[in-house]
């Protein structure tokens, strides 16, 4: 099973710090030309806290099992970034877009959580 932890924390860890980064370090002007039209109804500053959080999940899905410190914080990240997709999911279907990607990314942290938690305890 921690095998299995293992690949799916890392692959989520990539997708989330990479769309984190790309939300933190891009304008939300830019990010709506680019075809995330949903940064249009949000605050700059929100459209940036919604990109720190998912860097920091996307860390948190790693880190504490890599070092062993705190290594419950690993499905608790995961608990978390499931919650932010669920959000990302009302905001899709509320605006009638796609939301497959949020909902694909939600259901892999949710999984990502009942592993780390079967590992970890």
């Amino acid at each position: 099973m921690i095998i299995a932890l293992w690949i799916l924390n890392g692959l989520l860890a990539l997708a989330f710090v990479a769309a984190g980064t790309m939300k933190v370090a891009r304008p939300r002007t830019a990010l709506v030309a680019s075809g995330m039209a949903w940064a249009d109804d949000f605050t700059d500053p929100t459209v940036k806290l919604i990109g720190a959080a998912e860097i920091v999940g996307g860390i948190g899905l790693i880190l504490p099992l890599l070092t062993g410190i705190a290594p419950i914080l690993t499905p608790v990240a995961a608990t978390a970034l499931t919650i932010v997709m669920a959000g990302a999911v009302v905001v899709h279907v509320r605006r009638k877009e796609n939301a497959a990607p949020s909902i694909v990314l939600g259901v892999l942290s949710a999984v990502s959580a009942v592993l780390g938690f079967l590992v970890v305890l």
